[in-house]
């Protein structure tokens, strides 16, 4: 690890393999936390290149655990790569509920919050929820509920490596943007959110290489998903476009209006109001339109317009609560 920090605190650049061959290093345990720190460190000064960020997923593609009978789902994942030091509420993980309560698959991979003071793995024990790797309890929850919890470092040895140092460090790291496309089932189906544009076009040039059906949602103000404060960019397979809130039909949001609070309990009562369709306008937007891109992304033969009915309705009819409650009864 030496010689390799002292190549990238010269400014050199890792290739596929040597980015790959570390990360599976630092699963198996060979490198120490200053190390890893020290490591870590180095992309937060500099931008990490496709080589390094295509090597250090192939490291964790073939780390992860074997849950290939739930692709047969077809499932997908809404998430976003975290970082953009926004302190939202839990947007990603509701619309993931509010798309299986409209009927679809949601595999959704997560994990505790190394930015903000709730991500998915947190609210998910606030309410009970008991994080396991059991292929047929998984199973059982897409079949019943639509939707299975995957907690990350349950199913990768290098995610349960680093978290330690990622909770010390408490920045945004790389593993913010390795964390979307290490999914281990592997998603054919996927809505990822990024703070930049930068990113954006990565992850574009990425997906262009795979069979993935994908949307990369950006807020232009900087959020890494679909906020309402201002104009965002959808990216797919087909087009890129970049929408005002009103023409996609809500009202714009102040970004007070997304807060998720000081403490996790603050985030988990957001949560439940949402779920209760009992929150704010915006707080509420703010997730359908979320979840609608995902529900778009499934069918891409609807227009935005119908896919934001389909969420809307998921959530109002009380469908999005009889699927979380459902969720809880298997998984507390």
């Amino acid at each position: 690890m030496k010689q390799i920090l002292n190549r990238l605190f010269e400014h050199q650049y890792l290739n596929r393999t040597e980015a790959k061959e570390i990360l599976t290093n630092m699963a198996a345990g060979n490198y120490n936390e200053s190390q890893i720190a020290a490591f870590i460190s180095v992309f937060l000064m500099r931008s990490i290149s496709v080589d390094e960020f295509l090597g250090f997923s192939d490291a964790l593609l073939d780390l992860r655990a074997n849950v290939d009978a739930l692709a047969a789902y077809n499932p997908i994942d809404i998430v976003g790569t975290g970082g953009d030091n926004k302190n939202t509420f839990n947007i990603s993980t509701l619309a993931c509920f509010v798309t299986a309560g409209a009927g679809y698959k949601v595999a959704k991979h997560g994990n505790y919050g190394a930015t903000s003071v709730s991500g998915a793995s947190n609210v998910m024990e606030q309410h009970g929820v008991k994080f396991t790797a059991d292929v047929s309890k998984l199973e059982e929850s897409l079949d019943k509920t639509n939707i299975a919890y995957m907690h990350a470092p349950l199913f990768n040895n290098a995610l349960k490596v680093v978290a330690p140092v990622r909770k010390a460090l408490g920045v945004r790291t790389f593993f913010n943007m390795l964390g979307p496309v290490v999914n281990p089932i592997k998603p054919k189906r996927t809505v990822l959110g990024v703070f930049n544009l930068k990113m954006a076009r990565l992850y574009s040039y990425m997906y262009q290489q795979t069979d993935v059906d994908y949307s990369i949602v950006h807020g232009l103000d900087g959020y890494d998903e679909i906020s309402l404060t201002g104009d965002f960019k959808i990216i797919n397979k087909f087009e890129e476009k970049i929408y005002t809130p009103e023409q996609a039909g809500f009202d714009r949001c102040l970004e007070m209006e997304l807060d998720g609070g000081n403490t996790p309990e603050d985030a988990s009562k957001i949560f439940d109001n949402v779920i209760s369709n009992a929150a704010t306008k915006a707080q509420t937007n703010a997730v359908i339109a979320n979840a609608a891109t995902a529900i778009q992304t499934i069918n891409p033969q609807l227009s935005f317009g119908v896919a934001i009915a389909e969420a809307r309705e998921s959530l109002e009819s009380g469908k999005t609560k009889e699927t979380f409650l459902k969720f809880l009864s298997l998984n507390t």
